[in-house]
């Protein structure tokens, strides 16, 4: 079996490069690359927030690349660790984001939320705030459960 260290997630989105403005803007995403076809679809952009890549592509149905808006939801969640996530999600509702779920500390030990970009992608913006076993978790997590 082939060894590979690399995993990046491709975007499918309705407007690329409104989407590539969007996170340089609300992430303060760099772009590594941009492609087109002769059509002037863009078959791949590739872009960096931190150490993290990601890339996209422009939906095309007949291709099989359905967009969030076009599946009616994101089936995937990414999940970015981010220094503030407070002002993150500030930034991406500026930009034209939603508040999915709130940004609040939770059991687990990290203070997250999430946000829907405009191109109907579910980011949870997380960042850690305390060191908690596993056992300390499923103990908070059915405290809370039983409230």
């Amino acid at each position: 079996m082939p060894t590979h260290t690399d995993l990046t997630p491709r975007l499918i989105v309705d407007a690329p490069q409104d989407a590539l403005d969007y996170y340089a803007s609300a992430l303060g995403a760099d772009l590594i690359e941009h492609f087109a076809d002769p059509e002037g679809r863009v078959v791949h952009a590739a872009f960096a927030v931190g150490d993290a890549v990601v890339s996209l592509a422009e939906s095309v149905p007949s291709w099989g690349l359905l967009s969030p808006q076009a599946l009616g939801g994101s089936p995937c969640l990414l999940h970015l660790t981010v220094d503030d996530p407070d002002a993150t999600a500030t930034r991406m509702v500026e930009g034209g984001g939603r508040i999915v779920i709130e940004i609040e500390d939770r059991p687990w030990g990290k203070r997250e939320g999430r946000v829907a970009d405009p191109s109907g992608h579910l980011w949870i913006l997380s960042t850690p705030i305390e060191d908690v076993s596993d056992d300390e978790i499923r103990r908070r997590l059915h405290a809370t459960a039983e409230d």
